[in-house]
């Protein structure tokens, strides 16, 4: 999701292609003003220009009735809403608004995700469910009434809108909350009680490493039970940090868990007392940088490249074995060892690098590598 006042539309034409050439395949921008609304058209068209297809998701709150009625060809420029049931409104006004951004979306031909969020749960409902359970027997403790509050929130939400005449297959459902095993247990009740397609996210997940890890935490345990359809990693991005991070990270889990690939991979060593030299982590960083910056390029002019395996190694204990079972790979010399560092090329040692250059001469092996391997019209490699 961009964090640029969309009215800038310049300014978040920028961001969303940064985050499409990231990887990004949907990008959500906010709407909340008639200037932003205004915006939208003039934003797909830059992106259009620039040759940016990837599709705008329009994060609605409050006024998302008002403004989609007033701004049609906002309406009509993205291609999805987000819908939050907890702010359309209270009491009548909410059916009314709710009903109007269905219709309109019904109008349009657009797919809907209806976001509970529970920083922003429909505070009536919870309301509703905690008197409830009060006169249960047994009542529950106060997480569960609000696990089921989010999640009839977002399917009674759906399924108001297909009584509407929603094709359910344009309907999305997510109930996203800040802690990682509440994340768990809020999806997996909400897959068992529902079709709809799921996006999932930890939301407000933090800054850096505690983000990171916590986003990998949770989603990694749903995606392995095949739970969820879409995802996003929400993270506070450190000052100058570029927004791109939170793609990276959404990538790197979903190849790590083998469900789709994004980038070639590098494996690398973690060091030991056998490398005290830096070369093996120097190289590693120079080339995972290089082929993360080539991507935009080569996913057009190499088909295929992002499925490639590079190994990067600091010593002869794991290095030419590591090496052999990558696509291409290298094993630098450790402490006392020889100066040379054999480079192997599908599994078979193909040439040994030397002297000052090796960084820049293996670099130069993998750039003839991928032209050779997945280029139009690629010749097999040779020793």
């Amino acid at each position: 999701m961009t964090n640029t006042d969309t009215a800038d539309a310049v300014g978040t034409a920028i961001q969303v292609k940064e985050l499409a050439q990231a990887g990004s395949e949907l990008v959500r921008i906010t709407v909340n003003t008639p200037e932003a609304a205004q915006a939208v058209p003039y934003l797909r068209d830059q992106l259009d220009r620039m040759g940016v297809d990837v599709p705008l998701i329009g994060d609605f709150h409050y006024n998302g009735h008002k403004l989609l009625s007033d701004f049609p060809d906002c309406a009509q420029a993205l291609s999805k809403y987000r819908i939050n049931p907890g702010n359309v409104g209270k009491g009548d006004k909410r059916d009314r608004q709710f009903g109007q951004m269905i219709e309109i979306a019904m109008r349009w031909n657009k797919p809907v995700r209806i976001g509970v969020n529970w920083g922003s749960l429909d505070q009536e409902l919870l309301a509703v469910m905690m008197d409830q359970n009060s006169r249960r027997p047994e009542p529950w403790d106060a997480k569960p009434v609000m696990y089921e509050a989010l999640i009839e929130s977002a399917v009674g939400s759906a399924q108001r809108a297909v009584e509407m005449g929603m094709n359910p297959a344009q309907v999305m459902l997510s109930c996203k909350v800040s802690g990682v095993r509440d994340l768990i247990a809020v999806y997996r009740e909400l897959a068992q009680r529902c079709e709809y397609p799921l996006h999932l996210g930890l939301t407000e997940a933090g800054m850096g490493t505690k983000g990171t890890v916590a986003s990998t935490a949770a989603l990694a345990v749903l995606l392995q039970e095949g739970i969820g359809d879409t995802i996003r990693v929400s993270l506070t991005p450190a000052p100058g940090e570029a927004r791109s991070q939170e793609v990276v990270i959404a990538s790197e889990i979903l190849q790590a868990l083998g469900l789709r690939t994004f980038v070639p991979s590098v494996t690398a060593c973690p060091g030991c007392g056998r490398t005290t030299s830096t070369t093996f982590q120097e190289l590693t960083k120079q080339i995972d940088d290089f082929l993360r910056a080539q991507m935009p390029v080569w996913r057009k002019s190499y088909p295929g490249v992002e499925n490639l395996k590079v190994a990067v190694m600091g010593c002869i204990v794991n290095g030419p074995g590591e090496s052999k079972h990558a696509d291409i790979g290298i094993s630098l010399p450790g402490t006392g060892e020889a100066p040379a560092a054999p480079v192997f090329i599908d599994g078979e040692k193909r040439m040994t690098l030397r002297g000052d250059s090796i960084a820049a001469d293996f670099q130069s092996v993998v750039e003839h590598y991928i032209q050779q391997r997945f280029g139009q019209g690629a010749a097999p490699i040779s020793g």
